[in-house]
């Protein structure tokens, strides 16, 4: 398998970055489009071919739909380590088509015990004035938790036995895999990376220079990982050498240590937990709950427009892009003030998504002009006395995360978004794996005017997330639409464009991928640079708005169904593919 697809292999460019690369995105032409994949009996979506594979060869085993999940998420770790792997965390929904159940696991990372409230403010109490500041070091490692979530999800609906999902891992870090466009932008961009000394001996030339796009690289120590684990369980991970040296590499940071320990590893535990579901139109979607706000965000943002017929949510239309950019302001307003972990936060949840409440959110949007000023609301559950702060622009929740989707031959389904936070995380790499910055998608500030933030940094807290996997199911409870992507704050986005174009304007999920991506946070709408929704902005500007123009990087990767099985698209602003059987 592994050298049919590494001589197949094709590189394609991505769109551009968080950090704004200049040049022209390649899949910006039409010829660059990616087509429908079809398939009658299972299908997988991830960002590179050879996680997709991964995930293939297990289906093809007879492996169910967790078993593909484990598979693709190690390979990922390796072909594509600037966004996600072992050193980070996740958020899952499983589809389960015997009795259509949908179940949210929640592997977000946790702070570790020893974290504060203050912990990134200098001495005057300010945060950084540097993003990358916070970034950098052991200080912003969040404890890991995606090994835990795919092992509580594998002791209930795995088939194959464990050790056997680690094995298309391992061969391709033994064998080598060829370095993408992608990553190498990266480590072009960032010197920082490369002045660790394991890193540069990965990525690096005799020279100094960062090897070519192509080059082979094979990650032994990365390999050995993956046999402890397949032989021991997450323990190898969580407990033992593995642990003590993430816990020395953290600790030991010479810029800004942390205060990982041995006991956050050993104790960390994943969360198994109901899905938040609501209603649009005939179907029904289901995200995850908090930490996550994504579940609260799309679930609102589609339920305001609801009122509207499918008509005025035609894709490339001003009017459609209007309407789904007041929604979404007023859901990223909650969402600022609300969302958190809601073991640590009284989270309004049933009052953020009560009919009431989001019919009075729906009628501030006109058709006809834009809203001047955005706040957020005040839920029915939510009293004057327990209003949070406002925390906008206190995180930036940067784009380098990924998402696959996948549908075994059983028809059970995972919506997997997985992230080490920005690229390559804390820049620290041990055993061959990046560790996460994840403590960064906490508010840096912990109150504003004496008013705490929601999202402030505790013990133990998971960061709020903007990752919104979703699964959608039919009206007879059958699974319609698996869907997710990366891209920050802009996740919500992203998934609420996809969802209005299968649904409203009924484009196959490929189609609805290729859009141009657009939404809006909370100042007004945004727009894919070099896209032909440019063409959108006077008429957006007549009606009041604001629009920015810039790259909005995605990985939008889903899978459909359809009468004759189902249907798997890919980004085409990444590399990956969707195949099936």
């Amino acid at each position: 398998m592994l050298k049919r697809i590494l001589g197949a292999l094709l590189i394609v460019a991505c769109g551009g970055t968080w950090a704004q690369q200049a040049d022209v995105p390649e899949w910006a032409t039409p010829a660059a489009q990616k087509q429908l994949a079809h398939a009658k009996h299972y299908m997988v979506s991830a960002a590179h071919p050879l996680a997709t594979e991964a995930g293939v060869a297990m289906l093809a085993k007879g492996g169910s739909a967790i078993d593909a999940a484990i598979a693709v998420q190690m390979v990922l770790n390796l072909v594509e380590p600037q966004s996600s792997g072992i050193g980070g965390g996740a958020f899952m929904l499983y589809y389960n088509a015997k009795d259509q159940s949908v179940t949210a696991y929640d592997g977000r990372e946790t702070a570790p015990a020893g974290a504060t409230p203050t912990m990134f403010l200098d001495s005057e109490g300010k945060p950084p004035t540097r993003f990358g500041d916070a970034v950098l070091g052991g200080r912003s490692v969040g404890v890991p938790g995606v090994l835990r979530a795919l092992e509580a999800a594998h002791k209930k609906h795995g088939k194959l036995p464990w050790a056997t999902l680690f094995q298309p891992a391992i061969e391709v870090a033994e064998s080598g895999y060829p370095l993408t466009k992608r990553t190498r932008q990266y480590l072009v961009a960032d010197a920082v990376l490369l002045a660790d000394p394991a890193m540069h001996a990965y990525y690096c030339q005799e020279d100094g220079t960062v090897k070519p796009v192509g080059a082979m690289l094979k990650n032994p120590a990365l390999a050995d990982v993956f046999r402890r684990i397949a032989k021991d369980g997450a323990d190898a991970f969580y407990k033992g050498e593995i642990a003590r040296d993430m816990v020395a590499a953290v600790r030991g940071h010479k810029v800004h240590p942390g205060t990982l320990s041995e006991a956050d590893l050993a104790g960390y535990q994943a969360r198994e937990l109901k899905a938040l579901c609501g209603n649009y139109r005939e179907y029904k979607l289901c995200g995850m709950p908090p930490p996550s706000s994504g579940g609260i965000a799309v679930l609102q943002i589609m339920q305001m427009l609801e009122r509207y017929p499918s008509a005025d949510l035609q894709p490339g239309t001003v009017a459609s892009l209007h309407l789904l950019s007041e929604a979404e302001r007023l859901a990223y307003a909650d969402r600022e003030r609300y969302a958190a972990d809601d073991r640590f936060v009284d989270v309004p949840v049933a009052g953020l998504l009560h009919p009431d409440y989001l019919k009075a959110r729906s009628a501030l949007i006109s058709p006809d002009k834009a809203m001047s000023k955005v706040t957020a609301g005040l839920p029915p559950a939510n009293a004057p006395a327990t209003k949070l702060a406002f925390a906008d622009g206190i995180t930036p929740e940067l784009p380098s995360t990924s998402h696959f989707s996948l549908v075994d031959a059983d028809g059970n389904g995972i919506a997997m978004t997985t992230s080490v936070e920005t690229y390559f995380g804390s820049r620290i790499f041990v055993h061959g794996f990046i560790l996460n910055n994840q403590m960064t998608d906490f508010s840096l500030l912990p109150e504003r005017d004496g008013v705490p933030v929601a999202n402030a940094i505790m013990p133990g807290k998971r960061p709020r997330s903007a990752m919104s996997p979703f699964v959608v199911q039919d009206k007879s409870g059958k699974l319609f639409l698996l869907i997710g992507s990366p891209g920050g704050s802009l996740i919500i986005d992203l998934v609420a464009k996809t969802l209005v174009a299968t649904i409203d304007g009924h484009l196959d999920i490929q189609a609805a991928i290729n859009l141009p991506n657009a939404g809006a946070r909370i100042a007004g709408p945004e727009i894919e640079r070099q896209s032909a929704y440019e063409k959108l902005v006077p008429g957006l500007k007549a009606l009041g708005h604001e629009v920015r123009i810039f790259d909005m990087p995605s990985g939008l990767h889903g899978i459909g169904r359809d009468a004759d099985g189902w249907t798997g698209g890919a980004d085409p602003r990444r590399d990956g593919v969707a195949i099936g059987k």
